[in-house]
C-alpha cells in the first residue's frame, strides 16, 4: 500500500510541477522553428546550445542557490524563462533566436534539480524518507498532467489565432503565477540542509571521470540514467512534422487552414500522450517493487528499440503506427525517472554520490547536445525516419555493448 502525506506543502509540491509544465509552445515548437524559416541543423545547433548553456550554468547557479537561496534562485530562474518567452514571440532570425535559446538554457540551469533537492530536503526534515519514489512519483505525474492540459490549450491557442507565436504570450502568464508560488514557499526549505563547497563541485566533477574510467560499473549506471533523458531531450520535438502530416491526411475539418487544423489535432494528440505519461510516473513505485532483475537497463531497450521502431514506420509512411511508436518511449521515460532517482542512491556508495551526479548531469547534457546536433544534420539530408533509426540503433548497441562489458568485468 501507497502511503505518502498529504500536506500543503505537498500540494504546493504539486502545483509547482503542474504550472511549470504550462509551456504552451511545446507541442509545436519544431513546427514554429520550421515555420520561420529554421533548417533541421540549425534546430539541432541550437538545441545544442542550450544543452552547453545549461552545462555552463550549472555549477554557478548550484554558488548562487547557496548563496541566495534556493527559493530566491528559482523564482528568479522564472523571471529570465518569461524573459526568453518574449525573445522567442520577437524571434525572426537563427541570431536573434540564438539569444532566445541562451536565455532559456541560463534559466533552465537555475531551475533543473533545485526543487528536486527542496522536496528531497521537505521529506527528511519531516523523517519521511522512506515515501521518496512514491512522493516523486506523485509530483511528477501532476507535471505530466499540466503537459496534458497546456497542449490541449496550446491546441485551442493556435486554432483560433491561426499562428503558432501566440502560444509564447501566453506561456508568461503560468509562469509568474509559479513565480509567486515559489516565493510562498517556507524558509527552511530556502538554505540546503547539505553544505555544498562549491569550489570542489568542479573538482567532483573532473574526479568522477577518472572513477568511470577506472570501474565499468560505475560508468553503466551513469549511462543507463543519463542516456534515455537525454535521447528524449534530443529527439522529442520531432515527432511534430509527422502529427502534422497525420492532421493532414485526416479527412475532416477540410476547409481549415493547414495551422488551425494541426493546433486542434496535434493539441489532442498531446493531451492523450501527457495523460498516458502521468498514469506511467504514478506507477513506477509498483514497477520498482517488481522481481524482474534489472529495470533500469530493461526499460532503456525498450525505449530504443520504440525510438527504432518510431523511425522504421515513419520511413515508411506508417505515421499512425510510428506515433504509437513514438508514445512508448514517453511512458518508458516517465517509469524510469522516478525509479533511477532511487536507483542511483541504491547502488552507488556514499562516498561517490556527489562525483556520479556530477557526472551524470554532464553526461546527460553532453549527450543531448551530440544527439540533438546529429539529428537535425541528419533529418536535414536523409529525412526525420533516417534519423530517428540510425540514433535509436547508435544508442542500442552502446547500451548492449556496456552491459556486457559489465558482465565481463564481473567474471574477469
Amino acid at each position: 500500500m501507497e502511503i505518502i502525506t498529504k500536506n500543503t506543502q505537498y500540494y504546493k509540491f504539486c502545483l509547482y510541477g503542474f504550472l511549470k509544465n504550462f509551456r504552451f509552445f511545446d507541442a509545436f515548437f519544431i513546427l514554429f522553428l520550421v515555420d520561420k524559416g529554421l533548417t533541421y541543423t540549425e534546430i539541432g545547433m541550437l538545441y545544442a546550445i542550450r544543452e552547453i548553456v545549461i552545462n555552463l550554468f550549472e555549477i554557478p547557479s548550484g554558488i548562487i542557490a547557496d548563496t541566495y537561496g534556493r527559493r530566491n534562485t528559482l523564482a528568479f530562474s522564472f523571471l529570465i524563462f518569461i524573459l526568453s518567452f518574449i525573445v522567442f514571440y520577437f524571434s525572426n532570425s537563427f541570431w536573434i533566436f540564438l539569444f532566445a535559446f541562451v536565455f532559456f538554457g541560463i534559466a533552465d540551469a537555475f531551475r533543473s534539480g533545485t526543487h528536486k533537492g527542496m522536496i528531497m530536503d521537505y521529506l527528511k526534515l519531516n523523517h519521511w524518507e522512506d515515501q521518496k519514489i512514491n512522493y516523486y512519483g506523485h509530483t511528477r505525474s501532476w507535471s505530466q498532467k499540466g503537459s496534458a492540459l497546456s497542449a490541449l490549450m496550446a491546441g485551442l491557442i493556435v486554432f483560433y489565432s491561426g499562428n503558432y507565436e501566440s502560444i509564447f504570450l501566453y506561456s508568461i502568464i503560468p509562469y509568474l503565477l509559479n513565480f509567486l508560488l515559489i516565493l510562498s514557499y517556507p524558509q527552511n526549505l530556502n538554505h540546503s540542509m547539505k553544505k555544498d563547497k562549491n569550489k570542489s563541485r568542479l573538482l567532483n566533477t573532473m574526479k568522477s571521470f577518472t572513477i568511470i574510467i577506472k570501474q565499468p560499473r560505475v560508468l553503466q549506471i551513469i549511462h543507463t540514467s543519463a542516456v534515455h533523458t537525454a535521447y528524449i531531450k534530443a529527439v522529442k520535438d520531432y515527432i511534430q512534422p509527422l502529427l502534422l502530416h497525420i492532421a493532414l491526411i485526416i479527412p475532416l475539418l477540410l476547409s481549415m487552414n493547414a495551422e488551425k487544423k494541426s493546433g486542434i489535432f496535434i493539441g489532442m494528440i498531446y493531451f492523450i500522450i501527457y495523460l498516458l505519461s502521468s498514469a506511467a510516473s504514478k506507477v513506477a513505485g509498483r514497477v520498482a517493487k517488481s522481481p524482474r532483475q534489472n529495470i533500469p537497463y530493461l526499460t532503456l531497450i525498450i525505449g530504443f528499440g520504440s525510438g527504432l521502431a518510431c523511425g522504421l514506420f515513419y520511413y515508411f509512411d506508417l505515421w499512425f503506427l510510428s506515433l504509437i511508436a513514438f508514445v512508448a518511449i514517453f511512458i518508458i521515460e516517465n517509469i524510469r525517472k522516478p525509479i533511477l532517482t532511487g536507483y542511483i542512491s541504491d547502488h552507488v556508495p556514499n562516498e561517490l554520490l556527489t562525483s556520479v551526479l556530477s557526472a551524470q548531469s554532464l553526461l546527460k547534457t553532453l549527450i543531448t547536445a551530440l544527439l540533438a546536433l546529429a539529428f537535425g544534420i541528419i533529418a536535414d539530408h536523409y529525412g526525420i525516419g533516417i534519423s530517428f533509426i540510425l540514433i535509436s540503433l547508435l544508442l542500442l548497441v552502446i547500451t548492449m555493448g556496456l552491459n556486457d562489458r559489465n558482465r565481463i568485468s564481473h567474471h574477469s
